[in-house]
């Protein structure tokens, strides 16, 4: 019985593109201003080769790595949370999805208001903290929902869950994302509840994602369809709007998120457990904390022996991003167009540097070659396995 553990840390990515220009994050690397803070601390993911990887220079390199470990490129024109991780799945989207900088057309929220019969206020790339300071009042006055975006492709509604009941906020994200399709398919609509009063707003964690279906099968329809166990943890069932797995469960954070994945490692299954962990950008990389972002992966990190310990013989581990979002950058507080780090541990990997990998979608070809299940991905299975 094979298993893979695939953990995301959402948005660590490990230094620019050379193509972030294009994308306005030149010079930006999260691993970097992470490892500026005085919180920072990687002993376990240093030996498994996080400081060997083409690039990384912030760290002195410990020898040897215990671990096999690779740069990837991201070969999709994006750097947002579905296209990344569609890429992972081994789909490499030639087109980005599209994004509203001056907000969503007439159009769209005509429809939007006509289908929820209320307002719509900001309409604006807006921060997810800022909006409902600005405009929570009058939210609260009069209903009408708060509408904004990012530099993502992204329609997100804000609403008090007094005065919208989160069943009901959900409910406007599907008709949401019954109307953005086609030419204005998004990759996410996400439900953004809040409580609190004037002046102390604050975010609850019942957030809740509406992914755009992924454009043909991925690495998941294709071990599903093959017999093997596909378990989701954290937003991922979100991602791929529930395609092609078997179990999934939400969790609240990172903290949840792993103790989730320990509980899976004690269980028996066949497959692929896929895993998120979105407080590094959630909570820390668009807030642009660099302490909070550290204290985050030294805790991961701290994590890190519980889970190698309980790895079987047959088990692989695998450590990868889906962009970047360098808390230090003060451009924007958006996503950052960085390549991200593959580590692989586990008694059946052969330790050592696999370059500069051009594309994300070269871990689902591995995993599928893996796992000995055929199927067509966009990237090129690495051999970095014994026997």
């Amino acid at each position: 019985m094979r298993r893979v553990f695939l953990i995301v840390l959402d948005s660590f990515g490990i230094g620019e593109m050379e193509d972030s220009q294009a994308f306005g994050d030149k010079g930006t690397n999260t691993l970097r201003s992470c490892a500026s803070s005085s919180f920072f601390d990687m002993p376990n993911m240093e030996k498994m080769g996080l400081f060997h990887i083409d690039g990384v220079d912030c760290r002195k390199r410990s020898e040897p790595p215990v671990g096999a470990y690779a740069r990837m490129t991201e070969a999709s024109m994006g750097k947002d949370t579905t296209i990344g991780h569609w890429e992972i799945a081994g789909i490499v989207s030639d087109k980005p999805l599209p994004t509203y900088p001056n907000g969503f057309p007439p159009e769209v929220l005509a429809e939007f208001t006509r289908k929820t019969g209320r307002g719509v206020l900001c309409n604006r790339p807006y921060s997810g903290t800022e909006v409902i300071r600005d405009y929570g009042d009058e939210h609260v006055k009069t209903g009408d929902l708060i509408v904004y975006t990012s530099a993502d492709s992204v329609f997100q509604i804000a609403a008090h869950e007094d005065i919208v009941p989160v069943e009901q906020l959900y409910e406007y994200c599907r008709m949401a994302r019954q109307i953005l399709q086609g030419e204005h398919g998004v990759g996410r609509v996400i439900a953004r509840p809040f409580t609190g009063s004037s002046g102390n707003y604050s975010r609850t964690p019942r957030r809740h994602d509406y992914s755009l279906v992924p454009p043909r099968d991925t690495m998941l329809d294709i071990l599903k369809q093959a017999g093997r166990d596909v378990i989701a943890v954290g937003k991922i069932y979100d991602i791929f709007a529930g395609r092609g797995m078997t179990e999934h469960v939400y969790t609240s954070g990172n903290e949840e998120g792993i103790r989730q994945t320990l509980a899976y490692m004690d269980k028996d299954f066949d497959g692929l457990c896929f895993v998120n962990l979105v407080d590094f950008d959630m909570l820390y990389g668009h807030r642009r904390d660099v302490d909070g972002y550290a204290r985050a992966l030294q805790y991961f990190d701290s994590r890190l022996p519980e889970i190698m310990r309980r790895l079987g013989p047959e088990d692989i581990l695998m450590i990868t991003a889906d962009h970047g979002c360098d808390p230090a950058y003060s451009m924007t507080t958006d996503h950052t167009r960085e390549h991200t780090p593959w580590i692989v541990y586990g008694d059946r990997v052969i330790p050592g540097n696999y370059g500069t990998r051009h594309t994300f979608a070269d871990i689902a070809a591995t995993i599928l070659r893996y796992l000995n299940v055929d199927g067509r991905v966009d990237g090129t299975p690495v051999d970095l396995f014994r026997g």
